[in-house]
């Protein structure tokens, strides 16, 4: 018995030995790996930095309004009532195609009846002038101020501005497009009399659209006249080209600049759509660097590290304009030198680091 207790003793004694041997070489592999991480040298890409063109991104959000837009309406209906409409909203039209006709009995029977009363005043006015001792087929040997008189008399004055006025009301009881373009805000129906306080439908014109919109006084110098945007909708994926058309020289209370850009591809394009502008607008000689390479520092301060002979250097900056990708830095880098733009959160001055890529130029997206 034991003899079984010595033999169960060592067995157990061989066992540690052996986990405990096991255990080493694993405490020594793991303090050796340590050792080569904090030993590695971190790995960064490196641009050269040079005076180049800054493609300047201004970006707000607009309104599409249209260039040119009439707003047709019956001036005039007679007590006549709309007979066909002949157009709908959205309906593209062509220049003096027909929109609408108002039921001309009533017009046509308001012209017969100023003719009519034209000719009867002829006939006193005629009548008159034989009074007077004048003969009626020789007008130009009759004295103008007796004419004048006679034609009042007579009546026929009165009477060519009602024919005239018959003539125009037959005339607008038909409603054409001004120039090409798409039926809007139409709402009136057949069969009613005209709504005077309001247009018929409006006729917007497809030969361009405007966009409005706002950008902070501060940000005045730095757009012109002719500069380049681009509008996308909120609603689509389409980007539209244009130009700024004009800005108008007045602060609002809000300290905000109105500007206006013109589009010439209006195709998906509506009157009253919000879209997003991005003025493009490039700005010659300037120190560019990639926004990563910028990392901030105690008490905010900017800092862009740039290679030297294997290692880190620390260089405070001061950035000026921006695009989505980009900074113009104003102060603190030369011509050519080696900036780092990725590995660079946590490196320190003069830290090691080892380039693996170098670029000239700007970074490839």
């Amino acid at each position: 018995m034991k003899k079984e207790r010595l033999k169960y003793l060592f067995a157990g004694m061989v066992a540690l030995c052996v986990a405990g041997c096991s255990k080493e070489p694993a405490k020594e592999a793991e303090g050796q790996a340590t050792a080569i991480r904090k030993d590695a040298v971190p790995e960064v890409q490196t641009i050269a930095v040079t005076p180049t063109v800054f493609a300047y991104d201004l970006v707000g959000n607009g309104k599409v309004e249209a260039g040119e837009y009439v707003d047709m309406r019956f001036t005039s209906s007679g007590g006549a009532v709309i007979d066909r409409i002949l157009v709908r909203n959205g309906q593209q039209v062509s220049a003096g195609q027909t929109l609408a006709e108002l039921d001309r009995f009533k017009l046509e029977n308001a012209l017969t009846t100023a003719r009519n009363s034209l000719e009867r005043s002829q006939l006193d006015l005629a009548d008159a002038l034989i009074g007077q001792g004048y003969d009626p087929e020789k007008m130009s040997e009759i004295p103008d101020e007796v004419m004048r008189l006679a034609r009042l008399r007579s009546g026929v004055a009165q009477a060519e501005v009602q024919l005239r006025e018959a003539e125009r009301a037959l005339s607008d009881a038909t409603l054409r497009a001004p120039f090409a373009g798409v039926v809007a805000n139409l709402s009136q129906k057949a069969g009613n009399t005209p709504d005077g306080s309001k247009a018929f439908c409006r006729i917007i014109s497809t030969g361009g659209m405007n966009v409005k919109f706002s950008v902070l006084e501060s940000e005045l110098p730095l757009i012109n006249v002719g500069d380049a945007v681009e509008v996308k909708p909120f609603s689509a994926e389409t980007v539209y080209s244009g130009k700024v058309l004009s800005i108008n020289p007045i602060v609002d209370s809000n300290g905000m600049v109105e500007v206006c850009a013109t589009v010439n591809n209006t195709r998906g394009l509506y009157d009253g759509m919000n879209v997003r502008v991005n003025v493009k607008r490039n700005v010659e000689q300037a120190i560019v660097v990639p926004k990563s390479s910028v990392v901030l520092r105690s008490g905010g301060r900017k800092v862009v590290f740039t290679h030297e002979n294997g290692k880190a250097i620390w260089n405070y900056v001061t950035t000026g304009l921006e695009n989505m990708d980009e900074y113009v830095i104003t102060d603190g880098l030369a011509d050519g030198q080696e900036v780092i733009f990725t590995g660079n959160l946590n490196l320190a001055h003069e830290s090691p680091v080892k380039v693996i890529s170098s670029t000239n130029g700007k970074v490839s997206d």
